[in-house]
This record gives structure tokens, sequence and C-alpha cells, in this order.
């Protein structure tokens, strides 16, 4: 499960490269580099009871359910953040196992 969450985060810090340089259609600045690496650097996760909380510097990026346990949700499911400790839990962003999900470097992206 380790390994999924590093590939999210790899796919958050994507993200955000690509919308620094406009899809690799702009030059990055010397500022523009210094906020990549940043931001990198503030992308980080914390595993808990229920989920793994997905941070980027002093602001939540969403959730990740870490157990089997949960009545509606599957293990891997990824979820907006409601708030700093709570995921909101109207419905699944996409799960890590599975693959296949879009997200952005704001957070979890919004149900279509």
């Amino acid at each position: 499960m380790i390994d999924k969450i590093e590939e999210l985060l790899i796919a958050i810090k994507a993200d955000y490269y690509n919308w620094t340089s406009k899809n690799g259609t702009k030059e990055l600045s010397a500022i523009n580099k210094e906020m990549i690496e940043e931001f990198n650097e503030a992308v980080r996760f914390n595993v808990a009871t229920k989920y793994i909380k997905v941070t980027v510097g002093g602001s939540v990026w969403g959730f990740v359910v870490k157990t089997d346990a949960d009545k509606k949700f599957k293990k891997g499911d990824i979820l907006k953040a409601a708030g700093w400790s709570t995921p909101a839990r109207n419905a699944a962003r996409g799960n890590v196992i599975e693959g296949g999900y879009n997200i952005s470097w704001t957070g979890a992206t919004y149900l279509k």
C-alpha cells in the first residue's frame, strides 16, 4: 500500500510541474524551479488507523482508505478532505490500488 501512496505523491508532484510549466510549453524560471522544489518537499503522508492523510505543507490534499473494514469504501479509495482530520465520505475519487485515477495537485478531483 505504501508503494501506491508513493505513486500518488509522484502523480501529485507531476501535476504541479505540468501546471507550472503549462504542460511543458513554458520555460521554467529560477523562481519556478524553486517553487517546484519547495512544493515537492512539502508533499507528505501520515499513516493513521483508518486513513492515510496526504498533506501539502499546512494543507490536507486528501485521504486514502487504509482498511478493508470500512462499510462504504474499499481499501485504497481516494477521498477529498472535509477538514484537517476528516475525509469527505460522499464518494471515492479513485483508488490507488486499482490505478487509473484523476488527481490534481490541489486535491482529489471533484465528482463528475
